[in-house]
């Protein structure tokens, strides 16, 4: 479309302007002076249409033209108009969809429209409000989101009846290094239990990037989940400084693991799930693919690596909507250590 020069667009934008408070009471002199639609409009640098859309909607019920109830009428109206929703714009929400469909949150979209630098954007409440109306109507964008919509409670404060781990060294015995996330090299470690609490999936998270490892366990033995952690990090172990678990007794060979990767392993104080808030929301995620009281009996490895894979390639917000692998390659100028 042929752009307009500047003169040309001033004065465009001018005649298709809202008319004025100040100009309805010029239009009632003029129309008292005699003067005719066409030249009142000429007068006041409007288009003809504009000044009898003015009087046919604004004149009284007995025909007479008064600035000041036209005045009312228009800002009446002004306040029952609505904004013309985005979602009316096919590209944008097909684009919105499409995400939500590959199990992007809408939080994240809003990131990566932002990085795109795209002209049109969206809130990512106004995307949640969009995938409740979905919801309501039949659809399944919920069924995409890390929860589905549900809410879970926060759990009630317990005193610790767990048995104790052999030489168990505290959390607050934890470099503040650790707890700051300054570093890579500071790990997570916990178990996510299928239906009728067999099968267990081994997690392993990275601090600083959330790039995370999975490893199906044949049982919660603490000699096997030591073995498949020392299996998992091995080939990293450069990058390998602490790591820190729960209090489950699957973790009591924690002095095997420390001396084969030769990192310090620390245990969390018990029910206090936020000190390992970043394994804590990875398994979140994880349970999206995973749901609880579901069992992992069918789960191949080849599955357990599609889901490891998709997650470290999943843009996050605290790494400014980066996947943790692309953070990594970043920081640390290698393709081949945390390789997926």
């Amino acid at each position: 479309m042929e752009k307009l020069p500047n003169c040309l667009l001033v004065q465009k934008l001018s005649i298709m302007a809202h008319i004025t408070e100040e100009q309805r009471y010029q239009i009632q002199a003029l129309l008292a002076a005699g003067n005719k639609q066409i030249e009142i409009a000429q007068i006041l640098g409007k288009n003809k249409s504009v000044i009898s859309r003015e009087l046919s909607r604004n004149r009284l019920a007995n025909g007479k033209y008064k600035p000041e109830m036209a005045q009312q009428y228009y800002r009446y109206r002004r306040k029952r108009c609505r904004k013309a929703s985005k979602w009316n714009n096919a590209e944008l929400k097909d684009y919105i969809e499409k995400q939500l469909r590959e199990d992007k949150s809408p939080e994240q979209i809003c990131g990566i429209m932002r990085n795109e630098q795209r002209c049109l954007t969206i809130s990512h409440e106004a995307i949640y409000q969009h995938v409740w109306d979905d919801k309501r109507k039949g659809g399944t964008l919920c069924k995409h989101l890390r929860n589905q919509g549900r809410r879970y409670q926060k759990r009630s404060n317990k005193k610790s009846n767990r048995g104790i781990i052999p030489n168990r060294i505290g959390i607050e015995q934890r470099p503040e290094i650790v707890e700051q996330r300054k570093r890579v090299g500071d790990y997570e470690v916990d178990l996510i239990i299928g239906k009728n609490h067999k099968d267990p999936i081994l997690s392993i998270v990275e601090r600083k990037s959330g790039f995370g490892l999975l490893r199906k366990l044949p049982s919660k033995e603490a000699e096997v989940t030591a073995q498949q952690i020392i299996d998992a990090l091995l080939p990293i172990k450069a990058y390998v400084h602490t790591i820190t678990a729960d209090n489950g007794k699957e973790f009591a060979k924690h002095e095997v693991v420390a001396k084969a990767l030769e990192a310090d392993f620390y245990f969390a104080t018990p029910y206090h799930s936020w000190e390992r808030g970043v394994n804590e929301n990875y398994n979140r995620l994880l349970r999206q693919y995973f749901p609880k009281k579901t069992s992992f009996d069918a789960i191949t490895d080849q599955q357990l690596k599609t889901v490891q894979n998709k997650l470290n390639n999943r843009e996050r917000k605290r790494l400014g909507f980066v996947s943790p692998i692309k953070y990594l390659q970043s920081l640390l100028l290698t393709n081949v250590a945390f390789a997926t």
